[in-house]
């Protein structure tokens, strides 16, 4: 093994790991918090792989405005901030079988499909001039209607937390 291959299993290891995090800590922040770590690794793992403009798209957009965007949402709907057992809905034999089933239908799925793929890992070839035009004349329709849908989660986030007849 290259240290390469050492560091992108390393990253995808604390991914998998937070991501785990994410979803089984009982406070909500913490949860969000958890988030950032996986996106930041999965940041490394970009880097790793010489995708640079990707791996900086990733930390910009997800770690700086999806995550930013989600603790906003959680303190403007009020939602609790501490430990809570409310967050538990009490299916987690249901959960982990169908995360269970689902983590093995990917993993099958990725190792037939890419079973003879190789990566070449020069400095460089992962240049973002594809990436971005690619981004700025096909997705740019889809990013845009995206945000507009995140700022209409946001303003009813702000709608619900006040309308509790506090007036």
């Amino acid at each position: 093994m290259t240290a390469q291959e050492i560091v992108f299993s390393a990253l995808g290891v604390l991914a998998v790991g937070s991501g785990v995090l994410v979803v089984s800590t009982r406070q909500l922040v913490h949860a969000a918090l958890w988030l950032v770590v996986s996106f930041g690794a999965l940041a490394g793992m970009y880097l790793v792989l010489t995708a640079e403009f990707v791996a900086w798209v990733q930390v910009l957009i997800y770690v700086g405005a999806v995550v930013v965007l989600l603790l906003f949402g959680i303190m403007l709907t009020r939602a609790p901030i501490g430990r809570s057992d409310e967050l538990d809905s009490g299916n987690r034999i249901a959960a982990l079988a169908v995360a269970g089933a689902t983590g093995v239908t990917l993993v099958t799925l990725l190792v037939r499909g890419f079973q003879d793929a190789k990566i070449d890992l020069k400095p460089g070839s992962g240049s973002g001039g594809a990436v971005g035009e690619s981004l700025f004349r096909t997705w740019v329709l889809p990013f845009e209607v995206l945000s507009v849908l995140l700022l209409a989660a946001l303003i009813g986030a702000i709608v619900l937390s006040r309308g509790g007849g506090e007036d």
